[in-house]
């Protein structure tokens, strides 16, 4: 009798490129290939969950293994799929081990797409895309996530402004200035696409807060008034966007 392989959360739940409907065939990356046969074990006719962030999430059985590889064969549809909010991540690059961690809790918390962006006062000037990318399939993984977000290039401040779409609503996390706290400007804001933006350690300059508050579909907020870390500050935000317009309520 075959069984599903148990990792310490659960079943193991692999993110795979490649189509997913019954009968459909799936060959895993190497290091996907490594974990399942030398890691966990597997062998021929044990189960694993896939999903690819458009099919929703599949039993595969483990049709066939080699010394290096194994073919999947999905069986059933565990379950369909389903959005995340539409709500972006706006950030500015900061030191590897908290970044490590803010890409994996905002995968967690659900965020669509997360953006670095470079602010006067960043000081970590380079980002890790490839590393980002592998913490945010690992957090889904894990998570039960059925989707991975959006890892996108590092954009300066101005660039990234002068192309933002006006329809996309900006929660701006200003602790240099007057602002109400989150939750109340959230009770009161209007639906639809939202994108949280937070800085560097050092906050935003003078003249990008300036130009962030003249924008009509940005809405300034305080986060209370304790001083956070940059990451800190990420998730807390997230988190109380969740419970007032997200799929926490």
């Amino acid at each position: 009798m075959s069984e599903e392989l148990k990792e310490p959360g659960g079943k193991v739940r692999l993110y795979v490129g490649a189509a997913l409907g019954e009968g459909a065939r799936v060959v895993p990356d190497d290091g996907q290939a490594h974990y399942l046969l030398h890691v966990m074990r597997a062998k021929v006719g044990d189960r694993v969950g896939l999903f690819n962030g458009r099919d929703g999430e599949w039993l595969a059985r483990i049709a066939e293994v080699a010394k290096r590889d194994c073919t999947l064969e999905c069986e059933r549809c565990t379950a369909p799929q389903a959005e995340v909010p539409d709500l972006w991540l706006v950030f500015a690059p900061i030191k590897k081990t908290p970044a490590d961690y803010l890409t994996q809790k905002a995968t967690e918390l659900g965020v669509r797409a997360l953006q670095p962006v470079l602010t006067r006062r960043t000081i970590v000037s380079r980002v890790n895309l490839d590393r980002m990318r592998a913490n945010a399939v690992e957090a889904a993984e894990q998570s039960g996530r059925l989707s991975v977000p959006e890892v996108r290039d590092l954009q300066s401040f101005d660039k990234l402004l002068a192309a933002w779409p006006a329809v996309r609503r900006i929660l701006f996390c200003d602790e240099a200035g007057e602002a109400p706290p989150i939750a109340d400007a959230l009770r009161a804001a209007p639906a639809g696409p939202w994108a949280i933006f937070t800085g560097p350690e050092g906050g935003f300059d003078p003249a990008e807060r300036a130009a962030l508050r003249a924008l009509p579909f940005v809405t300034p907020v305080t986060l209370g008034r304790r001083i956070l870390r940059a990451d800190t500050a990420a998730l807390s935000a997230l988190s109380v966007w969740q419970a007032a317009k997200g799929d926490w309520r």
